[in-house]
């Protein structure tokens, strides 16, 4: 059973998943309230520093990560051709540190680790912009 909860951070809702008593945190509510915020976790994903964390971390926590598909996505991030979804780095490398709901509550919740850096990277973003 997932359990919900929320929290209020800057005046913004953000859900809490609790998925295989692991909680996640939703990137999509933290990025609702930016412009362009239907990009910016695509961009995020898009990034060789993202690849190499979110792979990182999967290495460390993940007994089922499939290094070779990894491997392949991290060689091509950060190019003008490479593109990721959530739902295709969790297709192809086995990953456990990002789960993609579709329909209510929908988003892409994130460990917490993960979290950070999207959050930094919003930042950055921000201060950029």
């Amino acid at each position: 059973m997932v359990r919900r909860r929320e929290i209020i951070v800057n005046n913004t809702v953000i859900c809490i998943v609790n998925h295989n008593n692991d909680d996640y945190i939703s990137l999509t509510d933290m990025v609702r309230d930016m412009s362009s915020s239907n990009v910016i976790i695509g961009n995020w994903l898009r990034k060789k520093d993202t690849i190499e964390y979110l792979g990182l971390w999967e290495q460390l926590y993940n007994p089922n990560f499939k290094l070779i598909e990894f491997d392949e996505f991290k060689n091509a991030a950060g190019t003008n051709r490479f593109a990721l979804s959530p739902q295709l780095w969790i297709s192809k490398t086995n990953a456990v540190g990002i789960i993609s709901k579709s329909g209510r509550y929908s988003g892409v919740p994130n460990f917490r680790m993960a979290c950070i850096s999207v959050k930094l990277y919003v930042i950055a973003r921000i201060h950029i912009s």
